[in-house]
């Protein structure tokens, strides 16, 4: 059995506006086993340079800690006004930094909730974009050694991201791959084990998170869980990571909040025109199984309030769940 490192999103603790050594100080005191800087808030961006990259590596080694990087970008739009912008400085800076952590991993995350907005750019558009501007990356990320591990968040679904990697000619394992957010696969209308199946081999890195789903008047709503209190079958998720040639670190990233699928809506629905009637039957027995569980919302602001006790409780049933 695959000996899987479980740790934690700094996104989490983002309410405690924690350094990133004192993420990395936490994880050892609470019992996780690394930490996925998915992104850092400016004010620790300005922190961040080649002496600071090294402490880090260095407690991390120290401690026997993984440590993954983020802040990577691929859609080459400005999502708050959809203007072009050229990320390749941008990556590289993040790849350079990944380098001297030591670590193969920058997660990628460009926006979300595209096509809740009629008037935003068509995803196939968007795919075209992104796959002619990872293309020009590929070279300098193999260059600095790391995958640009583009995360199952709201931008593509699983089988668009199939497509893309096709158009960038990409093969697994080298320069790109996907950080699995097996709670978003339900926003984006995606049975998780299903979508898991259909992009594993792509699998560098994770976010670990638990769900449900419920019906609501417009359609469904997604939500997080405490991890084992969801809908969402983990246990079958690791067994399949299990199956992958090389190590994924399980890292944890939990928040309350919801996303509201307006399902109910023909034009809504077009969006995911991969979309099958089995798939749904799949999404629907997930609403089922929410109800049975009792599962509840937690609303974003509640947050901060609990933050670190559920990502302690989170730790420990993640661990029970893949050691039993």
């Amino acid at each position: 059995m695959k000996k899987f490192g479980i740790g934690i999103d700094n996104y989490g603790l983002h309410p405690l506006q924690l350094s990133p050594m004192d993420i990395l100080r936490w994880a050892k005191d609470s019992g996780a086993e690394g930490v996925q800087f998915s992104g850092l808030d400016p004010e620790f961006r300005k922190i961040i340079d080649k002496a600071y990259l090294k402490d880090l590596a260095l407690f991390a080694g120290e401690n026997n800690l993984y440590i993954e990087w983020g802040g990577g970008q691929h859609i080459p739009r400005d999502m708050s006004n959809w203007s072009k912008k050229d990320l390749f400085a941008h990556n590289e800076q993040m790849a350079k930094e990944a380098e001297i952590i030591g670590t193969r991993i920058v997660r990628s995350c460009s926006g979300g909730l595209m096509r809740w907005n009629p008037e935003n750019h068509k995803t196939e558009e968007l795919l075209r974009e992104t796959a002619k501007e990872l293309k020009s990356q590929h070279q300098m990320l193999q260059d600095h050694h790391v995958i640009l591990a583009i995360e199952t968040h709201f931008e593509f679904t699983t089988f668009e991201l199939g497509r893309l990697f096709d158009m960038c000619e990409a093969e697994p394992g080298d320069w790109l791959g996907i950080c699995l957010d097996t709670m978003n696969l339900l926003t984006m209308l995606e049975d998780p084990v299903s979508g898991v199946e259909r992009i594993l081999p792509w699998v560098v890195s994770t976010h670990i998170k638990d769900g449900g789903l419920k019906l609501a008047s417009t359609g469904l709503v997604s939500f997080p869980t405490e991890i084992g209190r969801g809908a969402i079958d983990l246990r079958k998720i690791t067994t399949l990571l299990e199956t992958l040639n090389w190590d994924v670190s399980l890292s944890i990233e939990d928040h309350g909040g919801e996303f509201h699928l307006p399902i109910f809506d023909s034009k809504f629905l077009k969006e995911f025109p991969d979309l099958t009637a089995a798939e749904l039957l799949q999404l629907l027995e997930i609403v089922q199984r929410t109800t049975e569980r009792k599962c509840t919302i937690l609303p974003r602001e509640k947050w901060a309030e609990i933050c670190e006790e559920r990502l302690h409780c989170d730790i420990l049933s993640l661990k029970k769940l893949v050691n039993d």
